[in-house]
């Protein structure tokens, strides 16, 4: 689990603009990985498999409750960014979802987040809108766009 954990502040540290004050504390993450219901992704490796963090090229850190789960973190290395690593990411997050019999997937992101394009290229809609959510942001308040999408068996 320290690997895997040591993998997640890594990216957390080179994708989280700090402007907008979004990133977890170390604590916060293993006090979330310690609940029932939460689950990670990581990308560029093979879980179960010995790794280094420089293989690492993205996480994804999820929480289920019953059908429903909800991305609460996603991120890809800036210097992996354009080469579909977040749509593969985003993809095994689905699939991982599915394959525990999730209905529904959500996620909220700031306003204005660039990766808006990729969430509705895979089906998210809006379905919410959280004004000043994100205070930490520097020039903040930012608000907050919560998005869901249907999951379907395959």
């Amino acid at each position: 689990m320290n690997d895997a954990l040591d993998a997640i502040m890594l990216v957390m540290q080179e994708a989280f603009d700090s402007r907008y004050g979004e990133a977890w504390t170390r604590r916060q993450v293993a006090d979330s990985l310690a609940l029932p219901g939460t689950h990670f992704t990581l990308s560029g490796v093979e879980l179960g498999e010995p790794f280094t963090l420089d293989e690492v090229t993205g996480f994804a850190l999820t929480r289920q409750v019953l059908d429903e789960e909800e991305i609460l973190l996603i991120a890809i290395r800036p210097r992996f960014r354009g080469q579909g690593k977040g749509k593969t990411l985003l993809q095994d997050v689905i699939d991982a979802a599915r394959a525990r019999s999730v209905a529904r997937i959500f996620l909220e992101m700031r306003d204005g987040n660039s990766a808006e394009h990729l969430y509705r290229s895979f089906g998210f809609e809006k379905i919410g809108h959280r004004p000043g959510y994100y205070r930490g942001a520097v020039g903040g308040p930012i608000d907050a766009i919560t998005f869901a999408k249907a999951l379907t068996r395959q």
